[in-house]
């Protein structure tokens, strides 16, 4: 079955960085698309990145535009998020998910 691990949240000051991980097992990873969700406190999860099987081809939702980066590396079944300047709204649980399934997530948290 599906399983997937995210890691690398954290407390971090606004304007700063972290770089999410999630290991994927239980599926041919290099063929599928893979996303970043997040789930701020107390709104609904929000798909906010998404990379091709290939890693080719990636978007962004608007609130992280030109701040997050996904990346993936195929051989080690892993997706990436990397967050820079860092913003109080960015707060929330991230999760990564393929084929409608979540794993545990991870917290972010961004205040001075």
């Amino acid at each position: 079955q599906v399983q997937l691990v995210e890691s690398g949240g954290g407390s971090v000051q606004p304007g700063g960085s972290l770089r999410l991980s999630c290991v994927a097992s239980g599926f041919t990873f290099s063929t599928y698309v893979m996303s970043w969700f997040r789930r701020a406190p107390g709104k609904e999860r929000e798909v906010i990145a998404v990379i091709s099987s290939s890693g080719t081809n990636q978007n962004y939702a608007d609130s992280v535009k030109g701040r997050f980066t996904i990346s993936r590396d195929n051989d080690k079944n892993t997706v990436y998020l990397q967050m820079n300047s860092l913003k109080s709204e960015d707060t929330g649980v991230y999760y990564c998910g393929v084929l409608g399934s979540w794993g545990p997530g991870t917290q972010v948290t961004v205040s001075s």
